[in-house]
């Protein structure tokens, strides 16, 4: 019976009432939040008719990301976390409301959209970096990488269940109520951040501001391999994610309406699918020692499978084997999606471990930045590439590019391709807070 507890995912950080709290709500908001992330490309592929437009909004979104990303890493390590997360959630259900109203009103102004999206993703990338940077206040450090997996494997499952979701309910409740459902969701993690207890900045914290995300950056120029493991990342989502051409690919290649159907949810849903299945069985993941070894390896099947993805949808035209081409085609991604989620749990864990507790919140955000900036700098790349040179060789070409920046990150960061985990030791449990 261990050895089969061992393939399953590792649940003993839910045994700790805070982070169970925060784990159960935000199986709730993902859902939500994944409507919005269709509903918003979704919603610009129907006023333009251009996946140009649609890559742009990743542009759009990317400097809020960048700017309020980092101030909220240096707020992280220098006010109340519970509180600063109190706020950015806030911020979240008044702005995605503000998206119901444009749509419920029958806004057909692209830039509305567009300002909202900035507005939404300004409080979210304040809020993110702490979500994250919490945990090793209320988990000991042995059960961090498991508490990734968790992390990554529920976002997951919002990935999959919310994309779905809009694909069915769009012909049926419209838009606007894909982003009333995200606002309601959003109370859920209102909710498990009231119910944290207090988390102060450690002493040493500075006044946030420039000099303090300077210093951030100037502490992560020293550290290789967290460096490594951001460039990693960025490879695979700049060069990998193609997901601003899925509306294009959905009505193209697989026969759906203009105005969405079941293919754009399953394309949405697909990688998710596979991070979900990588996370129930992500038990092995804590027994990983070869981390930078691992995340390379991981990457590398990422790109293959983007690159298939890619032949896949060369392949498909409407009426010609559409259904299984398609079923082809959500597999490669599902592939694709349990090989970004081994990737994404490692690289936390060796963030988690690694930084010093006052740097955390501003690593956290740099984290964060790469984390969701790199696949905004995909839709961007990929909506203004797809309009030039069609879907199917955008999509190959960001896969072959994803396999040669592996390899040549793989050989210009020696020390994070050696780099293995530490010790199996928990921490000192009186750095935690308990709950």
């Amino acid at each position: 019976m261990a050895g089969i507890r061992g393939i399953f995912a590792d649940t003993r950080p839910l045994r700790t009432p805070a982070y169970r709290r925060l784990f159960t709500a935000q199986i709730v908001t993902v859902v939500g939040a994944q409507l919005s992330i269709v509903a918003v490309p979704q919603q610009i592929y129907e006023i333009t008719g251009s996946s140009a437009y649609v890559g742009l909004a990743g542009l759009v979104a990317l400097a809020p990301l960048i700017v309020f990303g980092l101030w909220g890493g240096a707020l992280a390590d220098s006010m109340d976390r519970r509180t600063l997360l109190a706020i950015a959630t806030a911020g979240l259900i008044v702005t995605t409301f503000g998206l119901f109203l444009q749509a419920f009103l029958g806004n057909e102004n692209v830039w509305i959209v567009l300002a909202l999206l900035a507005v939404q993703q300004s409080f979210f990338s304040i809020g993110q970096p702490t979500r994250t940077a919490i945990l090793p206040k209320l988990l000991p450090g042995h059960l961090l990488p498991a508490a990734a997996a968790l992390n990554t494997t529920v976002l997951s499952f919002g990935a999959v269940a919310g994309p779905v979701l809009a694909g069915a309910l769009i012909p049926v409740l419209g838009l606007d109520m894909l982003y009333l459902i995200d606002t309601v969701a959003m109370f859920a993690t209102l909710w498990a951040v009231f119910g944290l207890p207090a988390l102060p900045p450690e002493s040493t914290a500075k006044v946030p501001g420039l000099r303090s995300v300077i210093d951030g950056f100037a502490y992560l120029a020293t550290q290789r391999v967290l460096l490594a493991s951001y460039v990693v990342d960025l490879v695979a989502m700049v060069f990998g994610m193609a997901r601003a051409l899925f509306p294009q690919i959905a009505h193209e290649h697989f026969g759906d309406p203009s105005t969405g159907g079941v293919a754009l949810g399953l394309l949405y849903a697909s990688m998710a699918a596979g991070a979900l299945i990588g996370g129930v069985f992500s038990g092995w993941v804590s027994r990983v020692r070869r981390h930078g070894a691992a995340v390379l390896w991981a990457v590398a099947v990422w790109g293959l499978a983007v690159v298939a993805f890619g032949v896949v949808v060369a392949l498909a035209r409407p009426g010609e084997h559409a259904r299984f081409l398609l079923a082809l085609a959500v597999a490669c991604l599902a592939v694709g999606g349990a090989a970004d989620l081994i990737s994404s749990a490692i690289r936390q864990a060796i963030l988690l471990s690694a930084a010093n507790e006052d740097m955390r919140g501003r690593l956290q955000a740099a984290f964060y930045i790469v984390v969701a900036g790199g696949p905004r700098m995909g839709d961007w790349s990929h909506g203004y590439a797809g309009a030039m040179f069609g879907p199917a060789p955008t999509v190959i070409g960001g896969g072959i590019l994803v396999l040669a920046g592996t390899a040549a990150s793989a050989l210009g960061f020696g020390e994070f391709r050696s780099y293995r985990a530490g010790g199996d030791e928990p921490r000192d449990r009186e750095t935690r807070v308990e709950a």
